[in-house]
């Protein structure tokens, strides 16, 4: 019988997991298709925290002569939308989800605060994280570093587009090396692309496994809490 490895995590979700790498900034097919596996996920046990990145929708690099704070703020919104179509999924599944944000919005979700954030999930229900840390300037990579922090996860999985870290761009240079067991330190003094360094050190002053893997694959989700399929793994 397979055995779990992580049995509270945060999962960091980007924005275009719910498109499906369509036009349309959200698919109902893919949208559908990620809760399936998170439902596959809380149904072993596992508690689940999300956060949900929204580049689907905007990313606040694209935003040209904008200003920051404003590009950011729009960022922050958009990934408050795919946490409610995130939920809504969810709760057509039969999964009991609560979508909590950084920033009041108290028609939509409930606040952020890490009291009631591990309430939910000790009742074995499914976190959303939306609208980042609530400040800008920082990325969701580290938003959910932080989460992780507060709801005491056991490791930060990331589901990425890419099967791995590298120590460099692996479209850009064809003798990147895939880093499988990189320790923390590594990662910091290697400044790879992919994750935030703020992300990397607050796991390690924590002591939070990193994992990072393809989304792609029905199982994908289910293989990472497993220990399975993972493409980086940092153990603390």
């Amino acid at each position: 019988m397979e055995t779990l490895k992580f049995k509270r995590i945060l999962l960091k979700l980007s924005g275009e997991a719910l498109s499906g790498g369509a036009q349309d900034p959200i698919m109902a097919d893919a949208l559908a298709a990620t809760a399936a596996q998170i439902k596959s996920i809380a149904e072993l046990g596992v508690q689940v925290g999300i956060v949900v990145g929204g580049g689907n929708i905007w990313r606040a690099r694209s935003a040209g002569a904008m200003e920051r704070n404003r590009a950011d703020h729009m960022g922050m919104l958009a990934t408050a939308i795919n946490g409610l179509a995130l939920c809504d999924a969810l709760s057509k599944q039969g999964v009991s989800a609560r979508v909590f944000s950084a920033v009041e919005m108290q028609r939509f979700c409930d606040t952020f605060s890490a009291r009631e954030a591990n309430a939910s999930l000790d009742k074995g229900e499914v976190a959303i994280f939306v609208c980042g840390s609530g400040s800008p300037f920082f990325t969701t990579d580290t938003a959910a570093a932080l989460r992780a922090c507060e709801i005491h996860a056991e490791a930060l999985l990331l589901a990425k587009n890419v099967d791995a870290m590298y120590d460099k761009n692996p479209d850009v240079y064809a003798d990147a090396k895939r880093l499988t067991h990189p320790t923390y330190d590594e990662l910091i003094s290697l400044n790879v692309g992919g994750m935030d360094q703020t992300a990397i050190t607050l796991c390690k002053e924590q002591k939070i496994h990193i994992a990072v893997f393809p989304l792609k694959g029905k199982d994908s989700i289910r293989d990472a809490v497993y220990g399975k399929n993972i493409g980086t793994l940092v153990d603390c």
